[in-house]
C-alpha cells in the first residue's frame, strides 16, 4: 500500500488568507485618529464647550450652552420650576452662585440641580455668568395672563405697605418700588409665581437659604398672603 505521506507533493498545505489591507495597523490608525478628532473636537473648542470646569471657556457659553436648557438662552425662563435670570442683580447672582458653590444654600431646587453644576466654577466664571444675565433683557411673563385680580391687588397692598399686625415691612423698601431689586437684593418683577411662592415657604419653613432677614419677614405669612404677593410680583411689567 502506497503511503499516504510519501513525499511533499501530496503533503495537505493550509493557505492563509492574506490580510486585507484596510485591515492593516498602518491604514486603521488614520480612521482612529479621525474618529477621535470627531468626538473630542466639540470639547476641545472653548466656544461651544460645556466643560464647567475649563476657566478658558467664556461665561457667554457657558450660559448659552448649559444655564440655557433651563434658564433660557437670554434669561427669560420658561418653565415655572426655573426663575428668570434676565436683568437680574449681577450682586445678587453672583452670591447665589456662591452660595450655591459652598452648598449655603440647600433648598431643594438648589441641591438638586446647582450643587453639581457650580462645583467647579471660578470666581470669574461665576462673576461673567452673573454680568451676562444681568444684561439681558426681562420681558413680560405671560404666565400673569388670566390671574385673579383681586389676589394681584392684595399682593400689591402687601408689596407697598407690608402687614404691621405681623411685623412684615413692605417687599419695596428691599426690591425697589418696581420691584427692579437692589444690589444684594433680588428683582422680583416678571418673576414665575410658582418659583416665588416656592421660595417663599422655603425661608418660612426652612433653613435652606440662611443669612438673609426673609426668615423673619415671612415667619407669620399664610398660605393666601404667599399666594397674592407672588401672583402681584408676576403680574409686574418687566420694564
Amino acid at each position: 500500500m502506497k503511503r499516504l505521506n510519501d513525499g511533499h507533493a501530496n503533503s495537505t498545505k493550509i493557505r492563509l488568507p492574506a490580510r486585507s489591507p484596510a485591515c492593516s495597523p498602518v491604514s486603521v490608525r488614520p480612521l482612529l485618529a479621525a474618529a477621535l478628532l470627531v468626538l473630542t473636537g466639540g470639547c476641545a473648542n472653548p466656544e461651544r464647550s460645556r466643560d464647567l470646569g475649563n476657566p478658558a471657556v467664556p461665561p457667554a457659553v457657558t450660559a448659552v450652552q448649559v444655564c440655557s436648557n433651563c434658564h433660557g438662552v437670554d434669561g427669560n425662563s420658561v418653565s415655572p420650576n426655573f426663575p428668570r435670570l434676565a436683568g437680574q442683580q449681577a450682586a445678587y447672582l453672583n452670591a447665589q452662585l456662591e452660595n450655591f458653590r459652598s452648598h449655603q444654600r440647600s433648598d431643594p431646587e438648589g441641591f438638586e440641580y446647582m450643587w453639581g453644576i457650580s462645583r467647579k466654577l471660578t470666581d470669574a466664571q461665576i462673576k461673567g455668568l452673573a454680568d451676562y444675565f444681568s444684561r439681558q433683557v426681562a420681558r413680560d411673563n405671560p404666565g400673569a395672563a388670566g390671574e385673579n385680580s383681586h389676589s394681584v391687588a392684595a399682593g400689591k397692598e402687601i408689596f407697598e405697605k407690608g402687614m404691621p399686625t405681623k411685623e412684615t415691612p413692605p417687599c419695596q423698601v428691599c426690591h425697589g418700588m418696581k420691584a427692579e431689586g437692589m444690589a444684594n437684593f433680588p428683582r422680583l418683577a416678571g418673576q414665575h409665581k410658582d418659583y416665588l411662592k416656592k421660595q417663599l415657604l422655603v425661608f418660612r419653613d426652612t433653613e435652606g437659604r440662611p443669612g438673609t432677614p426673609m426668615k423673619q419677614i415671612t415667619h407669620l405669612l399664610e398660605p393666601g398672603e404667599i399666594e397674592a404677593v407672588a401672583a402681584y410680583l408676576q403680574a409686574l411689567p418687566a420694564q
